[in-house]
């Protein structure tokens, strides 16, 4: 279910579909680095300017599901325009901050992005760029990233499946959103 918060600004109704706290598991494998499964967890949020806020956290999981260790993280602002241009500022754990572009696609929630700058500190890996898609699929959100480096041509390196994160909060406000003449068998709302 897709809610667009009353207070949301108005530029970011074509992104209500990301708002909200996601969780999953996805695989990394990219050369020179350990191949692995690992869980994510994603917040979408906002305060009602022209802007989403960002954060994501990765952990390489044992062959169990168990959390080893932190993989990556992520934090960053999204912004988009009249034109369903996307814009993203990212700042990686490992010293890299981005600025992606791209755009959301016409009659579907999906997002292709790109990057457009790279900088990258001292103490960073190696890397030049990459590319991210991200899609709303039958109430999920998946995403797959490819990324390079001087050494690797652009190849994909990450990609998750996350489940929407329903918290009692959710549940509260959505049987109060309910409507006062619903049948007690349930069974003549679908009728």
């Amino acid at each position: 279910m897709i809610e667009i918060p009353s207070d949301l600004h108005k530029d970011l109704v074509p992104l209500a579909f990301l708002l909200g706290d996601w969780a999953g598991a996805g695989v990394h494998d990219f050369p020179g680095a350990e191949k692995c499964n690992f869980g994510q967890e994603v917040s979408f949020t906002h305060d009602g300017r022209d802007f989403l806020e960002y954060e994501s956290h990765t952990w390489v999981l044992d062959n169990d599901g168990n959390k080893v260790r932190p993989l990556e993280s992520e934090h960053g602002f999204w912004r988009i325009d009249a034109n369903r241009k996307v814009e993203v500022t990212m700042t990686r754990d490992d010293g890299v901050i981005e600025i992606w572009y791209g755009e959301l696609a016409d009659q579907k929630p999906q997002i292709d992005l790109v990057t457009d700058a790279v900088a990258r500190t001292a103490a960073s890996r190696p890397y030049t760029g990459g590319k991210r898609l991200y899609g709303y699929v039958k109430s999920d959100l998946m995403w797959v990233g490819e990324k390079q480096t001087p050494e690797v041509e652009l190849r994909p390196y990450m990609s998750a499946h996350l489940k929407k994160v329903v918290t009692p909060e959710d549940v509260e406000r959505w049987a109060k959103a309910l409507p006062d003449d619903m049948p007690d068998d349930g069974i003549a709302f679908f009728k």
